[in-house]
């Protein structure tokens, strides 16, 4: 967390800060710093992973001429360290990698960040020229928030500290941004840099900054995914280079000085890295987590996967009740509401990973850069529609909006009468604008997921529609809902997670991949699943991903039926949502689950769980952040200490 003033008053606000750190004491319990001069005021919450007992933060270096806090991990930082020593003569004086940072700043400036092969959100205070200089990572694995106002600029790995900080200078924020909410309504999640608190934003990722004492911060995105694809000539030779990319990758993230695990579900992507671990560490123990509902767990085939690669493995299971009493604390550690129901069962598990291990391996990023999601196939089933003109294609909308909803067809029609640009906006489609006007008071029919994908897709216009899909997930869905319950949910439980996936040099690799290697020959990730072909078992290779499922359809309209209920009529949104009509969501939801052994072939039943679900979590984050009704209680961390 740092704090910039605008005014030399850093000494005045050091308290301020410091006491801001306690409400992210899970992201580090292992021990707080806290530094200050006029103009800054640096506070740190560590989680020791590599040189434990050095490497402590707030970190000098210099001569005290740069001060760092850093949040993350640098897996090159060895190389890193040799080469500053050996070629600009450096010197060292812990065994870490935030000192490799600061020293690589010290040397080549902001191209600093260009050499960091890791996750990471830092700031480094330069004490000579009077500069703030940070980033985040080109993916957005770690969060960073930032609020500029009268005090100056302020920075933390969560939100709830900088509303924490505003509170204690007596400038309290808790309104929502209506602009920020519709989003989350559309998407399950605010896309970046907005967050639900108007005068909160978050560094994008990719992106480096400055700022100076009483000057405004100005940021340079430095990295910018660019999809390239490049003719095969020898496919045995490209597989061969995933395989050996990601073991490189694999082996680099196992770098830590504590006990490092690794989640596995019954995919093909936490698989192959668990597989790969255990390349690393023949005692390595896996996580899943499942349900006893059918249907609706991986823990089988996760279990079956952990013996075949030879690996202890631990399970743990939710009901419906667990899920209920957990939900509010779980939107208190979220900063922002995210309605990806698997978050809680991740945040179980990793829970009883953290009475093992200090870290742990998954398997994120692999669909997004090696063309996992079943959606990347849409554009081959609606080339047929790219042939016909434009009067035609509208002619086929208009069609499909006179079939009656569930018919066989309806949704290919009034999608392929769209361009690409209009069609696709990530993973998750929540309310379309017609649903949300049913709900949402004040809600901007001039407002769309255009507004979010637009300069994306303006960014790719070249590209193969494949990868424009991938390259707006890599900057919507992936940043603002997969790596955000990664690492809350994670750090939630002072537990560092690392994506292999998501490694520069893995990116560089599937980035040339032409559009048959991702979704060809009736499979997706197609490169990928022959790369790691004797790697992972073969009931796992070609099954389709389930991730961590969560029986939620069924738990609104029995188990959780009279709970959610009562979180709607206890919410204080009524100038924000018509609460009456989802009382009737959730009425409407449970009489269609009543009538399921009567559905026909060709209906469709009347599922509004996601929306639901995406309603009662903004409610509770209501209820936490804004009426402050909602006070979960926080426990706190206490774990032991692991070699």
């Amino acid at each position: 967390m740092g704090l910039i003033t605008s005014d030399g008053g850093a000494p005045a606000r050091a308290e301020a800060v410091r006491e801001s750190l306690t409400c992210m004491r899970h992201r580090g319990p292992d021990e707080s710093g806290e530094w200050h001069d006029d103009d800054v005021v640096l506070g740190f919450n560590r989680l020791s992973i590599i040189d434990v007992e050095g490497s402590h933060q707030p970190l000098t270096y210099a001569s005290d001429r740069y001060r760092i806090v850093f949040n993350g991990e640098i897996y090159n930082y060895l190389e890193l360290r040799e080469e500053l020593a050996r070629d600009h003569g450096a010197q060292f004086v812990t065994d870490g990698d935030t000192e490799a940072i600061v020293a690589a700043y010290d040397v080549w400036g902001a191209d600093a960040v260009r050499r960091l092969r890791g996750m990471f959100a830092f700031v480094i205070w330069d004490t000579h020229e009077r500069v703030l200089f940070g980033a985040r990572d080109p993916f957005g694995i770690k969060p960073l928030f930032v609020t500029a106002g009268p005090h100056g600029v302020a920075f933390a790995s969560e939100k709830k500290s900088l509303l924490e900080l505003a509170t204690a200078l007596g400038e309290p924020t808790t309104a929502p941004d209506p602009t920020a909410l519709q989003h989350y309504l559309q998407l399950q999640y605010v896309p970046e840099p907005l967050t639900l608190h108007r005068s909160i934003r978050r560094v994008e990722s990719g992106t480096s900054f400055t700022v100076s004492p009483g000057e405004p911060m100005t940021a340079e995105r430095y990295f910018v995914p660019q999809f390239d694809e490049k003719p095969v000539d020898d496919e045995a030779r490209l597989h061969h280079e995933i395989t050996e990319v990601l073991r490189d990758s694999v082996a680099k993230h196992m770098r830590a000085d504590v006990t490092v695990g690794a989640f596995l579900s019954g995919g093909v992507d936490s698989t192959a890295i668990a597989a790969l671990a255990r390349e690393h560490n023949p005692d390595l123990i896996t996580f899943t987590t499942g349900f006893e509902r059918e249907g609706y767990s991986e823990v089988d085939v996760a279990r079956e996967s952990a013996e075949a690669i030879g690996v202890r493995h631990v399970v743990r299971t939710v009901d419906a009740q667990e899920m209920m009493d957990a939900l509010p604390l779980i939107v208190w550690y979220l900063d922002d509401p995210v309605a990806d129901p698997a978050l809680v069962p991740l945040w179980f598990v990793a829970r009883e990973a953290r009475k093992h291990v200090k870290v742990v391996l998954s398997g994120e990023g692999a669909d997004e850069l090696f063309g996992g999601y079943t959606i990347y196939k849409e554009p081959l089933s609606l080339a047929p529609f790219e042939k016909l003109p434009g009067a035609v294609r509208k002619l086929a909308g208009a069609l499909s909006t006179r079939l009656p909803d569930g018919m066989r067809g309806k949704d290919l029609l009034r999608r392929g009468a769209l361009p690409l640009e209009e069609r696709y906006y990530g993973n998750a489609r929540i309310f379309r604008n017609d649903q949300l006007a049913a709900v949402l008071r004040g809600h901007d029919p001039g407002l769309s997921h255009v507004d979010v994908t637009a300069p994306l897709y303006a960014d790719s216009g070249s590209w193969d529609p494949v990868a424009r899909m991938q390259h707006v997930d890599l900057f919507t869905w992936l940043r603002g809902d997969i790596l955000v319950k990664a690492d809350k949910m994670t750090m939630a439980n002072s537990l560092e997670l690392r994506v292999p996936f998501l490694d520069r040099e893995v990116f560089e690799v599937a980035s040339h991949l032409p559009t048959e290697q991702k979704v060809a020959h009736g499979t997706t990730k197609y490169a990928l699943r022959r790369a790691i072909d004797g790697i992972v078992p073969p009931h796992v290779l070609n099954r389709r991903k389930l991730g961590f499922p969560v029986p939620i359809r069924h738990w609104l309209a029995h188990d959780m039926l009279d709970w959610a209920r009562q979180i709607v009529r206890d919410s204080q949104t009524d100038a924000i949502l018509d609460k009456a009509a989802v009382l009737r969501l959730i009425d409407e939801h449970r009489a269609g689950h009543a009538a399921e052994r009567s559905w026909t072939a060709g209906s469709s039943p009347v599922d509004h769980s996601r929306r639901i679900w995406t309603l009662l979590v903004f409610m509770l984050w209501h209820g936490i952040f804004v009426e402050q009704r909602i006070r979960p209680e926080i426990p706190e961390p206490n774990y032991p200490v692991y070699a």
